[in-house]
């Protein structure tokens, strides 16, 4: 609920605190500016040069529920929240402890994370509208925010604990502006290999080489490693169903005719094995 986190929000013209009016149908800023809430409860907080990239349809959000409630991704999911139940052991103290999802998306990861950590509130930001809609009702201690990761951050400087990110973009300059002066940014980013077994039959978008290493070095103005990349990798048995909304909600769902992937889709067994892999990184500022 944006009630719940309105503290922690900023306008993101001026970075003045936020506060709710009529009866939370509006934030508005000590400079005046005005956001209104819709209907569905989260609230869009782009400066006067609106939102500058593309997020993700109704379509790619829907696949990436499907895909999500299923299970499949579980051992990130628990991997994620516990890393971010270290840190928050450490940073919080008496105080509820602030995690913002960075490219939150249906909110699946920081509900689950939310659920872990008692008294934690959350903060998920998302480009696309209809992922904003799906994160206003994905847990009650969320408030859902639609703006644009790559830009300034609609958030108090030094007011979240974790920053989370999930396959998703990163600030890291935004990232150690907003976290607390011992917080972390949680980031799990696919490694070479995910998805490999569908990569040749389906013709979907590899994982280029060095990703990781060219995350950290460029993070290294602001945020350093806490420590080594932890690799995480499992198998998971996926039928076509599975795999078609896998793709849907990825960026190959941009790149790849709909008639074109339904033939390819109808060419594989009707189970296969598929290998998840990603690099766990954790950083804190510089």
């Amino acid at each position: 609920m944006l009630n719940d986190i309105v503290d922690v929000l900023a306008d993101p013209v001026d970075l003045t605190p936020l506060r709710g009016e009529d009866d939370f149908a509006r934030l508005v800023s000590e400079t005046g500016h005005s956001y209104d809430v819709a209907k569905q409860g989260y609230v869009t907080l782009a400066s006067g040069k609106g939102l500058n990239h593309e997020g993700d349809s109704l379509e790619m959000i829907n696949s990436r529920e499907t895909f999500l409630s299923n299970g499949h991704f579980a051992p990130f999911v628990e991997a994620v929240s516990d890393r971010v139940a270290d840190v928050v052991e450490r940073t919080s103290g008496d105080r509820d402890p602030v995690i913002l999802e960075a490219g939150a998306g249906t909110g699946y990861y920081l509900a689950h994370t939310l659920d872990l950590i008692e008294g934690s509130r959350g903060v998920g930001l998302d480009i696309s509208v209809p992922a904003a809609k799906h994160l206003a009702k994905a847990h009650p201690r969320l408030g859902a925010v639609v703006a644009d990761a790559w830009e300034q951050l609609p958030v108090r400087t030094g007011s979240v604990d974790v920053v989370t990110v999930v396959f998703a973009p990163r600030n890291p300059s935004e990232f150690a502006r907003v976290l607390v002066d011992d917080g972390e940014a949680v980031i799990l980013v696919a490694d070479q290999g995910h998805l490999d077994e569908l990569r040749d039959p389906l013709g979907i978008l590899g994982v280029e080489d060095g990703k990781v290493e060219r995350l950290v070095d460029q993070a290294s103005q602001w945020l350093t490693p806490v420590c080594d990349p932890e690799l995480i990798s499992f198998p998971m048995q996926l039928g076509r169903g599975a795999i078609a909304a896998q793709v849907g909600m990825s960026p190959s769902a941009r790149h790849l005719d709909a008639d074109v992937l339904k033939q390819r889709l109808e060419d594989l067994p009707e189970q296969m094995e598929v290998t998840a892999r990603a690099q766990l990184i954790r950083l804190r500022k510089a």
